[in-house]
């Protein structure tokens, strides 16, 4: 199985366990409104944006959902004169619904893209297709089709992207961590995480979201609290096809979220 269709699967089968409602997703396209924002030319990168705007009561999600949650997917072959495209997410709310927690963003939101330029391009237009779960009190997935052409010319920064830009979290160096302990110990199918991380204390309301650079390893939703002056946050890691792996501590990432200041933390030791 591709690693797209690895990402695809919990939009599979929210599709196959909505049955007839899933084929009328159509129905749905006044639930969320999407736009390119052209954003401004910096050198070869471009700034750009996709900005979604959802109906009252529904949300999107981050880019690690949760169990609850459909991650999104981008597919940009339809652009042209482009090597790269790199989304950014601002930080994500944390949602609770019939015990499940999910994350990601309700009402508005707006994904920052740095759009890589071949060398000597002018003019370049970006164009995707981008798969999203949208949900109010059930899941739908939505196919949203944008395109928009970035000028050359334009070199004023767009306040709205440059607003998404300072939400994203902080740095663990901008937050003050000082380590990140990881511990690996066999469990049942596959391994526990325990990750025990030095920072300034929080409000004790944090909650983390582990993710690693293996998309076929499945992460549980972590247990969070403080310990000993240091945020401790354990979970479960399973290969998707049950076997054997290996964990890339370099690869793991961990985002602290609901305390002082949201905290993207790559790599551990």
């Amino acid at each position: 199985m591709s690693d797209r269709m690895k990402r695809l699967l919990p939009i599979l089968l929210c599709a196959l366990a909505l049955g007839p409602a899933a084929a009328q997703a159509e129905s749905f396209t006044d639930m969320v409104r999407a736009e390119l924002r052209p954003g401004w030319r910096s050198g070869t990168t471009h700034v750009a944006a996709l900005h979604l705007r959802l109906a009252p009561g529904w949300k999107t999600y981050w880019r690690a959902p949760g169990d609850a949650g459909i991650p999104p997917v981008f597919d940009w072959r339809g652009a042209r004169a482009i090597r790269s495209v790199e989304v950014e997410f601002p930080t994500p709310r944390v949602f609770w619904q019939s015990g499940m927690r999910s994350v990601g963003y309700a009402g508005e939101v707006v994904l920052p893209l740095r759009v890589s330029l071949r060398t000597g391009a002018g003019d370049a237009r970006l164009r995707g297709v981008v798969d999203i779960g949208i949900c109010e009190e059930v899941c739908i997935p939505h196919r949203l089709r944008v395109e928009a052409l970035l000028p050359a010319d334009q070199i004023a920064p767009d306040p709205v992207i440059a607003a998404a830009l300072a939400d994203l979290p902080f740095t663990a160096a901008e937050a003050g961590v000082r380590d990140v302990d990881c511990r690996v110990s066999p469990a049942e199918g596959g391994m526990t995480l325990t990750a025990a991380i030095a920072m300034p204390a929080g409000t004790g309301r944090e909650e983390t979201v582990i993710e690693t650079a293996d998309p076929q390893v499945w992460v549980a939703q972590p247990k969070t609290g403080w310990q000993d002056g240091r945020l401790v946050a354990q979970t479960r890691l399973m290969h998707v096809d049950g076997g054997v792996f290996a964990l890339d501590r370099s690869g793991v990432r961990i985002t602290v979220l609901g305390g002082r200041m949201p905290v993207d933390i790559r790599g551990c030791n």
